[in-house]
């Protein structure tokens, strides 16, 4: 239950972006680059997009500039390591085929919970 609530969240705050803030999108060989606005003009998200699917490196932010989170998209999904920044705590949570299979929170430099 908590790996679906924290999906849903994490869900919830990458897709959303501002109403009334266009993102650029710009094509870099055989894929586009997209970046994404919040509304007071700092970089909410940015990635690539490969045949209209989210893929390669994603990196997210929060208003202030600071990355919240870090992650791979293969084909539109999920995979491999993915990092969550939230306050003192990194979430290191591990994607095969768009599904999470581990949880990881470090706190500076130990593990203090693993699911």
């Amino acid at each position: 239950m908590k790996k679906a609530i924290f999906f849903m969240a994490v869900m919830f705050s990458v897709c959303m972006y501002p109403q009334g803030t266009e993102p650029t999108l710009e094509k870099v060989g055989k894929m586009v680059k997209a970046t994404y606005f919040h509304e007071n003009g700092e970089i909410a998200q940015t990635g690539f997009l490969l045949k209209g699917k989210l893929h390669g490196q994603w990196l997210m932010y929060n208003a202030e500039g600071r990355k919240i989170a870090s992650g791979k998209y293969i084909d539109g999904k999920r995979a491999g390591k993915w990092f969550f920044w939230e306050g003192q705590i990194l979430k290191e949570v591990d994607f095969v085929d768009n599904r999470i299979v581990n949880v990881k929170n470090w706190n500076q430099s130990e593990v203090v919970s693993v699911q």
